[in-house]
């Protein structure tokens, strides 16, 4: 996986429509283009963020820079995805709980074989964990560039929230397990972890 920066993307697009075929052309990858595919991810996640949003179908689509209204829906916002993911974090954490992840890990610890009763469980945590490191990753970026004190001391609270939760996750989640299948489950979750600003693609 690797990292792009929130920032890079918003600074490629103009203030009023921008279409895939034109951000294709303009954002680049260490001087590459993205794979048309990979920039729709990216592009997705970023209006999963609220920091853009796509308007229309299929050719005819556009995106926009979106900024929130008020301060109370920008808040709002955030709240309702970390209660989405917290959610389905929670929904999966459940099945996993006392159950054995990997029937087999290697010696060298890089390469395991799922149980089949906990692999669906266990990529459903991680596509949820990754969706709430970005949250957090963008929650950094906002109150990085953000003038709105009161704002600032909000999504403060959001990230600490974020981060508590998560703490509690990974406690409950490596407790009473194995060495080898926690450093392979700690090195998973690390893995996920993008740096203030960024998105994991």
């Amino acid at each position: 996986m690797q990292m792009v920066s929130i920032e890079y993307i918003l600074e490629c697009m103009n203030d009023e429509k921008n279409y895939l075929g034109d951000l294709w052309q303009t954002c680049l990858n260490n001087k590459k283009r993205f794979k048309k595919s990979k920039l729709k991810e990216i592009l997705k996640k970023m209006e999963l963020l609220g920091h853009i949003k796509k308007h229309g179908y299929k050719d005819d689509a556009y995106y926009v820079k979106h900024y929130h209204y008020s301060f109370e829906e920008h808040i709002g916002f955030i709240n309702n995805n970390i209660f989405t993911y917290e959610s389905k974090i929670n929904s999966a954490i459940k099945n996993l709980e006392n159950k054995k992840i990997f029937l087999d890990i290697s010696k060298d610890l890089s390469a395991y074989k799922f149980s089949k009763y906990t692999k669906s469980d266990y990529e459903s945590l991680l596509i949820s964990m990754t969706s709430m490191f970005e949250l957090a990753s963008s929650i950094l970026w906002t109150k990085e560039n953000s003038e709105d004190k009161e704002l600032k001391k909000e999504i403060t609270k959001c990230f600490k929230q974020i981060n508590e939760f998560m703490d509690e996750i990974n406690r409950r989640l490596l407790e009473g397990r194995k060495t080898q299948e926690r450093i392979v489950l700690q090195r998973e979750f690390t893995g996920k972890i993008p740096k203030a600003g960024y998105l994991k693609i």
